[in-house]
């Protein structure tokens, strides 16, 4: 019965609904996971963890921020590459990067976002981007502030402008390719039966109305909106797991499949794979960091416009 009622998922997912009321959510070894309020505030002065601040501006940080929360900037997580805008930034690069926040790769570290107390500028992104790219890069323990520092606020907790006392760390990059999937193989295996490719793109973007060069999305892909994931109110809090578990089954994304998270430019599919792969356990998750940024490079690679994966819907007519 109960493996009836969540499926596409079964057990699995049944499973990861009740551990969500546990924090540090789900249990297990994963790289990533999701912390509320609660448990950050009764942490705040452990001696190993560091909080890193997201926000989507520096004025945003200034005006104020988690006590001992460092800044660090999403936008180092990112340069062009030989013209291309969307590649990640050298291994060194990084390095020094995660170094300057004290960050240890065995060490926990907490991420969290907002809409910017100064700027109103933040979507709820910079969070899982932050972990997705630590963990990609050789990081253990990465935990998300579910809400962000907006859930902080809201229940009425300190808040600091003081800069913490940060010492560099000997964080040493190593990269787990098994998260991204390259243009070639996705090229290859993209149509399979057995791979379902997500698109979490708005869907008036995924339909054709966005800034690329061609109008529309990859041929197949499935359009799952993040922001669809997430509470209208505050886009860096998850809905329920209920909520979740029927929305996936709606998109048809099942765990039995190898799950393929694109975008725009790698950035909104982080979403989708952080929630996939570490907190709803998928097994077979991958994200395409070049998305449809890259797939329009290619001048002969097919578009599709409208709402569906594969273009409109041709009926048979009827014989006469």
């Amino acid at each position: 019965m109960e493996e009836k009622m969540f499926t596409p998922g079964g057990m699995e997912r049944l499973q990861a609904t009740s551990d969500r009321e546990n924090i540090p959510y789900p249990r297990g070894d994963g790289k990533v996971k999701l912390v509320n309020s609660e448990w950050v505030d009764r942490h705040l002065n452990d001696e190993n963890l560091v909080i890193v601040d997201v926000q989507p501006n520096i004025h945003d940080y200034i005006q104020e921020h988690v006590p001992g929360a460092v800044y660090l900037t999403e936008g180092v997580l990112r340069v062009s590459n030989r013209g291309f805008p969307g590649s990640y930034s050298p291994n060194a690069c990084l390095q020094e990067s995660f170094r300057r926040a004290g960050i240890e790769a065995d060490s926990p570290v907490v991420v969290y976002t907002g809409k910017g107390a100064f700027s109103g500028a933040g979507d709820g992104l910079g969070q899982t981007m932050m972990a997705y790219t630590l963990a990609k890069y050789g990081h253990n323990t990465v935990y998300i502030l579910d809400g962000g520092i907006d859930a902080w606020k809201s229940e009425g907790r300190e808040l600091s402008q003081d800069y913490p006392a940060v010492e560099p760390s000997s964080f040493t990059v190593e990269v787990r390719d098994d998260y991204p999937i390259g243009y070639e193989e996705f090229v290859r295996i993209k149509d399979n039966d057995d791979v379902v490719v997500l698109d979490a793109r708005p869907a008036k973007v995924y339909e054709g109305k966005g800034p690329w060069r061609k109008a529309g999305h990859i041929p197949g892909a499935v359009n799952l909106p993040w922001k669809s994931l997430m509470h209208e109110a505050n886009p860096a809090r998850l809905k329920s797991n209920d909520e979740l578990d029927m929305i996936l089954e709606e998109h048809g994304v099942d765990r039995s499949k190898t799950v393929i998270c694109s975008c725009g430019t790698g950035r909104e599919a982080t979403n989708e794979f952080v929630l996939l792969k570490w907190l709803y356990l998928y097994p077979n998750v991958r994200i395409y960091e070049g998305s449809f940024t890259e797939w329009v490079t290619y001048p002969d690679n097919p578009v599709v416009e409208g709402p569906e994966p594969r273009g409109a819907r041709v009926e048979t007519a009827p014989a006469r």
